[in-house]
């Protein structure tokens, strides 16, 4: 089995961003990386706007997340700020999953982009979707100039079965000619009336306000 991932995406207009943002750095994420088996957790803020808020946390595998350690600071054990703060933010996605392709790969840790898609598709489709996400979408983008890690993950709880996550050298890749020229082929054309719930975050790296 490959390595796990949780992914947290929030729109935060409705808290007091200067709140939410030492809740997370001062609370919610040193809470998490002290849990035995997650790897490395990142932060990411909306490329255009900046009340989009993503976290990313690899793990060991997804059963970190039944872990004793995990539920002791999750759900209904979250602490008094983590509810307050979380009551006031719009959820986009939380998706815990199982990394299917390459199975095993950090991201790198100095990424200036970040691009996630989560997808749900159709039954009947989903055989050659993920055929073609694994031999053709993801080695086209993996290799267009600026992208540092392209990876696959299939839900163990969400409400979107699949997300692919994209760090780039900055947010711009994924609009490049390059970019483009990847991801747009006969076969995605074929694909694209299948696709259903998609979600495309396109995102900075976050870095505290001093």
């Amino acid at each position: 089995m490959g390595q796990g991932i949780l992914i947290a995406a929030m729109n935060i207009a409705n808290a007091a961003e200067d709140e939410f943002h030492d809740w997370y750095d001062t609370e919610h994420l040193p809470e998490r990386q002290r849990v035995p088996g997650f790897l490395l957790c990142q932060r990411w803020i909306g490329a255009q706007d900046p009340k989009i808020s993503v976290a990313t946390y690899d793990l060991d595998t997804a059963g970190v997340l039944q872990s004793p350690a995990y539920r002791a600071i999750a759900g209904d054990n979250l602490s008094p700020w983590s509810k307050r703060v979380t009551s006031r933010v719009e959820r986009l996605m939380r998706f815990e999953g199982d990394q299917i392709l390459p199975g095993d790969a950090l991201p790198p840790a100095n990424a200036g982009g970040f691009l996630l898609n989560a997808i749900n598709v159709e039954p009947a489709a989903e055989a050659e979707f993920n055929e073609w996400y694994n031999t053709e979408h993801i080695p086209a983008l993996a290799a267009v100039p600026g992208v540092l890690s392209a990876r696959r993950f299939r839900a163990t709880s969400a409400n979107r079965r699949y997300v692919a996550l994209y760090h780039l050298v900055s947010p711009e890749v994924q609009a490049t000619p390059a970019w483009k020229s990847a991801a747009d082929t006969e076969w995605m054309r074929k694909l694209r009336p299948h696709f259903r719930d998609h979600l495309r975050l396109v995102c900075k790296a976050y870095v505290r306000a001093r």
